[in-house]
């Protein structure tokens, strides 16, 4: 028998399948409906900053007495958190320095074992079970079934002692269930936090108009109204990055979801021409240098993204660096594509302590940021946030005082005025 969620009911979205819709009015700002996660993961790299069961961010974490690597709020979260933490411990224990499974084979050992335990419908499948999310399996490619095959060898070598595992085909739908179905738990920064299943959330539809957004208080998640909403009105968020102009976005749908979007924006491309900002000569620059452009850019993104955590930090700024100077031959600095490498070197320098560098360029980024994504976009909060604290680091505080009230408009919108975040950023700019 299904369960409900007030303001909220499931139905047959035209040309996209299963959706959700609000049956009641809701004001920007206020919340939908939360859903705590069927299955959660702190990622490997956040442990001792944050809780692994509540995901709280404090100082003074108490570790596993065991394996001395998983930390805990007290004794309380250590229990809670005990039934999927013993699959780890004491094979972190045997392996040592060898332990090594992707976030995502923790992810799906921590739903196979929820599985095995729960005896009904759980809190976070109040109107979809999470049998029942969209998998794709039969649409999935070789080199993506070869990742999830991967996957399930590091399943049965690292988690064999706890886990009895379905047969093989069972195992690459859960794979593919996880991928499509996935949320990235992100802090206020949009730092990764961790890997979690919301079956209830994961019926939303997606759009490059969103009217909802998703955000995390600990391991539950939150969905609030970013426009106005009438009874009727579909539930809509961004599975990916609106940055960017309508052919990328939809290449990224189809290559991580399987569909184009035929949202208002990708029929009418009305903010390409900005996203995609060519420099004005007294000679016009030929269609032909602009299209080889695009494609020098979206091929240098690849490559980044593919060589990020092979390279040297100085080689992947020198990267950013040469391709920021290649395409501002013949882009504006407002073109998103130079914009996505001025973000990475930001992060290359804010990671190398350059402080100066990192607020060289947030500075290039925070005006188009602010006009090319949509209102109360959590990108645009989280780089007033980190200008910010730069700026306070450098003592600049008036400046950084300003971006951090920015910051905390979007915040108290997009994650409520009462969130811990929002909470722990009024503190911070009252002690400065």
């Amino acid at each position: 028998m299904t369960g409900s969620i007030e303001g909220i009911e499931r139905f047959d979205s035209p040309g996209k399948g299963r959706g959700l819709r609000v049956t009641k009015a809701f004001k920007v700002g206020e919340l939908l409906f939360s859903s705590p996660a069927y299955s959660f993961v702190l990622t490997v790299k956040e442990r001792g900053c944050y809780c692994e069961f509540c995901f709280t961010r404090k100082e003074n974490l108490a570790k596993c007495g065991k394996c001395k690597k998983a930390f805990y709020c007290n004794v309380k979260c250590q229990k809670g958190d005990w039934a999927m933490h013993k699959m780890e411990c004491s094979a972190m224990i045997a392996y040592g320095e060898r332990w090594c499974p992707s976030e995502t084979s923790r992810l799906v050992a921590r739903i196979l074992a929820k599985k095995k335990m729960q005896k009904e419908r759980s809190v976070a499948e109040k109107i979809l079970l999470i049998d029942e999310m969209q998998s794709h399996v039969e649409d999935v490619d070789n080199d993506k079934r070869e990742l999830n095959e991967a996957d399930i060898a590091e399943l049965h070598h690292f988690y064999s002692k706890h886990l009895d595992f379905p047969n093989q085909k069972e195992l690459l739908s859960l794979f593919s269930q996880v991928s499509c179905n996935g949320f990235t738990v992100e802090d206020e920064e949009l730092s990764h936090m961790g890997t979690a299943v919301y079956p209830d959330v994961a019926l939303i539809n997606h759009s490059c108009l969103p009217s909802v957004i998703v955000t995390y208080s600990g391991t539950c998640a939150e969905v609030r109204a970013v426009k106005d909403m009438k009874p009727g009105d579909e539930v809509l968020i961004s599975y990916i990055d609106v940055l960017y102009p309508t052919d990328d976005r939809n290449n990224r749908l189809r290559e991580s979801y399987y569909f184009t979007c035929d949202c208002q924006e990708c029929k009418t491309k009305s903010k390409d021409n900005k996203k995609l900002k060519v420099r004005k000569r007294s000679d016009p620059i030929e269609p032909e240098v602009i299209n080889n452009m695009v494609r020098y850019a979206r091929k240098t993104i690849r490559e980044f993204r593919a060589l990020k955590h092979l390279r040297y930090i100085l080689e992947l700024l020198e990267m950013c660096e040469q391709s920021i100077e290649e395409m501002g031959s013949v882009f504006e600095d407002s073109n998103v594509y130079i914009l996505h490498m001025m973000y990475q070197a930001m992060g290359v320098c804010i990671y190398m302590e350059d402080v100066d560098g990192a607020i060289s360029y947030g500075e290039k980024l925070l005006k188009p940021f602010s006009q090319l994504y949509p209102a109360y976009s959590l990108n645009v909060s989280s780089m007033y946030l980190k200008m910010g604290r730069l700026y306070m680091g450098t003592g600049r505080n008036p400046t950084g005082l300003s971006a951090m009230k920015k910051a905390l408009a979007i915040m108290e919108v997009a994650h409520g005025k009462d969130h811990q975040h929002v909470k722990e950023l009024r503190k911070e700019m009252t002690q400065k």
